[in-house]
């Protein structure tokens, strides 16, 4: 183990002397899940023969009285974990997951165990808030002297807001313009604690947009495009998205093709290219593309004209375009370089 590990574990012993009864002990090493999984009140409960309610009434004595001694620093052990935590927390915007704290703190992917001693430092100790995890937050810790439990939960609170009125992904800095912190790493920080919230490519939203959290292929192929801002081969758009910052990113190069053509937000414009329909690209051949310039045109346009409206939607070939215009079915030669729509 390394020194910060050691001394983390001595202050977790350290505290767990203070409890004087096996019982409580049990309790707490249980409910905080230091020795294995994290248990609930009523399996506690169950093992113990005493009801849900005396366990959860047990386990705010045990914290409480902890804490007390906190305090007044009857754990010595304590006070050089805590300079641990809150010079990592200094670092990482004062505020911090529980999960990326500790990975911080043992320089590793830590283990269900090694979180939940910290959690339980975090509880006990006067100088560090801690959040719970449930459906809004996950579980944080945060220096004390910055604001306690329900000052981080109104901060989250507060940016989840200003998003879901924006309505779309904002930046960090633009947060930054709307609220009054003194640095963006703590608003980042902050934002990080919130389940309702995702992040990609430096933009934050609700975890329910895809332009932040894609969870399918199409949603990745979606952020890929947009991100571009142009349109891709289908094949570049797979070699993007297995270089992305996508949680999943195995995908083939005939997944993303299938899926392409199933979603009308994706438009085919050229051999295996596509863009997206909210740039103002419709679906249709070609010929569609000819029939509906000449339509808005409402008169004959020369060979040249409709060749360059039909380039602004279509990665095509001039040939192309003109290989289409000789469909007599459809279009109608007035002279030697015009064309309108056919009779019909």
């Amino acid at each position: 183990m390394d020194k910060n590990a050691d001394v983390i574990a001595n202050a977790i012993k350290g505290s767990l002397k203070i409890i004087e009864q096996d019982r409580e002990k049990e309790i707490i090493s249980r409910r905080f899940g230091l020795k294995g999984q994290k248990e609930t009140l009523e399996q506690i409960g169950d093992m113990l023969s005493i009801t849900r309610e005396r366990v959860r009434q047990l386990e705010k004595a045990i914290l409480i009285r902890l804490r007390v001694c906190s305090e007044e620093g009857q754990i010595p052990e304590l006070a050089a974990a805590e300079k641990i935590i809150i010079r990592n927390l200094t670092e990482m915007g004062r505020v911090a997951r529980v999960s990326s704290l500790a990975d911080k703190i043992y320089d590793r992917t830590t283990t269900p165990s090694e979180r939940a001693g910290l959690a339980f430092l975090g509880n006990i100790s006067a100088s560090l808030a801690t959040v719970d995890e449930n459906d809004n937050y996950h579980s944080a810790i945060g220096i004390a002297e910055y604001g306690d439990t329900d000052t981080i939960k109104k901060k989250i609170d507060e940016i989840v807001s200003i998003i879901k009125k924006g309505k779309k992904p904002v930046t960090i800095d633009e947060l930054d313009e709307q609220l009054n912190y003194e640095h963006p790493s703590h608003i980042e920080a902050i934002a990080s604690v919130s389940k309702q919230l995702a992040t990609l490519n430096g933009l934050w939203g609700l975890a329910k947009w895809p332009t932040v959290n894609p969870k399918n292929i199409r949603d990745k192929i979606f952020v890929v495009l947009e991100t571009k801002k142009e349109p891709m081969h289908f094949a570049e758009i797979a070699a993007a998205i297995s270089e992305s910052d996508f949680k999943r990113k195995n995908v083939t190069i005939q997944a993303i093709h299938n899926e392409l053509i199933k979603d009308d937000r994706f438009v085919l414009i050229g051999r295996g290219i596509y863009a997206l329909s909210s740039w103002g690209y419709k679906k249709g051949t070609v010929s569609d593309i000819i029939i509906d310039i000449l339509k808005k045109a409402n008169g004959p346009l020369t060979r040249v004209e409709i060749v360059k409206q039909v380039l602004r939607s279509r990665k095509v070939k001039e040939t192309t375009i003109l290989l289409n215009l000789q469909n007599k079915k459809l279009f109608k030669k007035v002279d030697k370089n015009s064309y309108t729509l056919a009779d019909k």
